[in-house]
């Protein structure tokens, strides 16, 4: 990686890894989940609409229209929805330490469904590894009682829902170009979550360090984000990109110690250390079958919801479905 490349890695490891402290400062400031996340998508799909446009990318996005949606309630919507309420209850940093376990369930459904991925002891132990460090985080560290467990089951939820887009992109969304994908899905998860946030608005002016959150939310952590993702695709791969998912929950941790005061332990460490582990054997320890010629083997997950584009996949075919924020 060029010195450009590590700058434009670490600054998306960052801003993805700042969304759950952002997201954190806006529920202080008793701002609905529902609203959060249509700020959050309107935001991001004013930033990525015109990049999209710019780039020819909404080409067959409109043939395309409802299968988009869906996509948009399975990948944006549902699991956005999920991650704001569950940090009701727990830290940002723990949040988006259960969040990288998404690599897991991605794994798993495509060993389930496809028989894209074939398990080896690796993979297995990788498996194994992210459940316990997350039975370890909900079990043991997870202050407030069963809303706090309740509230980390909604943040793990949602890393299904990543795994499921990323099925369901790959098979009933062909011919859109990731960055147009991207784009509409978020704008499709801003006209569905509109009207409860309306029922939902605040009847207060947000802080300025909540207004300031779901600005860099939507603009950085979404919007900006993805525009450093398939930059870096472009230039190093969706292999070497992917590796910002192990990056990110680092960062998570540091903004919610140092700037939230959050708490951070030995049972914390040992947690983030099996499931960011576990993930990365789980996807790098698998054998994968040999696909089709022209298939594209990759989707998008989480704050992460494009995917890189086919002709760089063909080249480079592991990884970027690994992605996630």
């Amino acid at each position: 990686m060029s010195r450009r490349s590590w700058v434009l890695f670490l600054s998306l490891a960052a801003l993805w890894g700042a969304s759950y402290l952002f997201i954190k400062v806006s529920l202080d400031d008793d701002l609905s989940p529902p609203f959060i996340v249509f700020a959050r998508t309107a935001l991001a799909a004013l930033v990525l609409l015109p990049v999209a446009a710019y780039l020819g990318a909404l080409a067959g996005v409109r043939e395309r229209l409802a299968p988009l949606f869906v996509l948009g309630a399975i990948q944006v919507t549902g699991p956005f929805m999920l991650i704001t309420i569950g940090e009701q209850e727990i830290s940002s940093s723990l949040t988006g330490i259960l969040v990288a376990g998404a690599p897991i369930f991605t794994f798993l459904l495509a060993f389930a469904l496809e028989g894209e991925e074939r398990a080896t002891p690796l993979s297995l132990a990788g498996v194994a590894l992210g459940i316990a460090g997350v039975a370890l985080l909900l079990g043991v560290d997870a202050p407030g009682g069963t809303a706090a467990l309740v509230g980390g089951l909604l943040v793990v939820l949602a890393t299904t829902g990543y795994a499921v887009g990323a099925w369901y992109l790959k098979r009933r969304v062909p011919g859109v170009q990731p960055v147009g994908a991207v784009a509409t899905t978020c704008a499709a998860s801003a006209l569905m979550t509109l009207p409860v946030a309306l029922l939902t608005f605040p009847d207060h002016v947000p802080s300025l360090a909540a207004s300031g959150s779901l600005v860099a939310l939507g603009v950085g952590g979404t919007g900006i984000a993805f525009v450093l993702f398939y930059s870096l695709v472009g230039t190093d791969g969706p292999r070497t990109t992917s590796l910002v998912a192990y990056v990110a929950p680092g960062f998570s941790v540091i903004y919610g110690v140092v700037l939230l005061d959050e708490s951070f332990g030995l049972t914390t460490a040992a947690g983030l250390v099996l499931i960011v582990g576990g993930s990365w054997l789980a996807v790098n320890g698998g054998a994968r079958r040999e696909l089709p010629a022209r298939s594209v083997d990759v989707a998008p997950a989480g704050q992460a919801n494009g995917r890189p584009d086919a002709a760089l996949l063909e080249r480079e075919p592991e990884g970027a479905d690994r992605v996630t924020a």
